[in-house]
């Protein structure tokens, strides 16, 4: 990607590129002083992103100078899903329906006030700049680009981030204010039950799965997935039944990204499911998400898992409506078992999966089935 076109994207083919640049750079480098004289972009440096995020249309660091100071911005396209590259695996019916209900747009909650005046100390967003709308459904995010440190969390590391999410939910856990959302408490998750997991247990209930030979020695695994599937209204019922708060609703690792500069701040990114959902909602992500991503062995999860319900409810204690380690145990564990239970396995990439993937999302698969076998009987 050459740097204009990298703009052109961005900003519009009509867009006053110059002035953009120039009072964008001033907004960074000295908010409130005259613009630079003189701003260049010296790269356009495309990011690499889950093609199965169907709101994410291009992710793009951008850097440069002005009048000699170094600069630099992150920007996120966001669109409607009917431009998703994926949106052509579903079959019609199912695929006009998505497009009108996806909540494309759901990221932007994280800079309204009813997301950011919950924010409690050590935990922030990253500064917006400025938003762009491109046409035909299209939004780019210009934001402040965060130096994250890139080494795998330390375990306290996880304490730490479950305690303020514990505290960030207590302070959202105001029925008036989940009014503002529109959607009624759960939504998020019982989409994500309609779609993927009814998509995933398709594949896992079809016997021809688990002749993969990337599977042999795993296909033990079929029976308690379906065990787990037959659970789900039952689980649905409990998450439904658990207090409600509103979430960060995509709490891994990788959301919570830990500037060099501030490593005792979390700069929570990907914001979704801006509905009501259980207590604790947030812990199953705050688990899976560097095991999931090949960054920690699936060996790290017990470790992890035994401090997160703990600071979590410390932190509701520092909020507006504490919470008990029952009702946030029941809501981190239903939210785990939908959520993660049925989509760790990379069914769809058997194929190019090395065998070190799939060993450790078995791995991880298994100690999810394991952690919430209890759930819904």
């Amino acid at each position: 990607m050459t740097t204009a076109s990298a703009l052109r994207d961005l900003l519009g083919p009509a867009a006053p590129a110059d002035a953009f640049l120039r009072e964008l750079a001033g907004d960074i480098l000295s908010p409130g002083a005259a613009p630079p004289a003189a701003v260049t972009v010296t790269q356009a440096e495309p990011i690499p992103y889950d093609a199965g995020s169907p709101a994410t249309g291009a992710l793009t660091r951008l850097r440069g100078t002005a009048d000699g100071t170094s600069w630099s911005v992150f920007v996120k396209v966001l669109h409607n899903p009917r431009h998703w590259r994926g949106i052509g695996e579903l079959p019609p019916p199912a695929r006009a329906e998505f497009i009108a209900a996806f909540p494309w747009r759901a990221e932007l909650a994280a800079w309204e006030p009813a997301f950011t005046h919950r924010l409690p100390d050590g935990l922030r967003v990253p500064e917006l700049y400025r938003l762009v709308d491109l046409g035909a459904d299209r939004i780019a995010v210009w934001m402040e680009n965060i130096d994250a440190d890139p080494d795998p969390w330390p375990l306290p590391r996880f304490a730490r981030a479950a305690q303020l999410l514990g505290e960030f939910a207590a302070h959202g856990s105001d029925p008036a204010l989940w009014a503002g959302s529109g959607l009624p408490p759960g939504y998020g998750l019982h989409r994500y039950v309609d779609g993927p997991v009814r998509r995933a247990i398709t594949t896992i209930a079809d016997d021809a799965t688990w002749h993969h030979p990337a599977l042999a020695g795993h296909t033990a695994l079929q029976a308690g997935l379906l065990d787990l599937a037959s659970r789900i209204p039952a689980l649905l019922d409990l998450a439904d039944a658990t207090p409600q708060a509103l979430p960060h609703g995509d709490a891994s690792p990788q959301n919570l990204l830990v500037p060099r500069s501030q490593p005792d701040t979390f700069v929570a990114i990907d914001i979704a499911f801006q509905s009501p959902h259980p207590i604790g909602f947030d812990l199953a992500q705050l688990l899976v998400g560097l095991i999931h991503a090949g960054q920690l062995p699936a060996s790290a999860l017990p470790a992890i898992d035994s401090r997160l319900i703990p600071a979590y409810a410390a932190g509701t204690r520092a909020g507006r409506q504490p919470a008990t380690a029952c009702d946030i145990e029941a809501g981190y564990l239903t939210t785990l078992a939908l959520r993660s239970g049925f989509t760790a396995l990379p069914l769809q990439d058997l194929d190019s999966a090395t065998p070190a993937t799939i060993t450790q999302r078995c791995a991880l698969t298994r100690f999810i089935l394991n952690r919430t076998r209890h759930l819904g009987r």
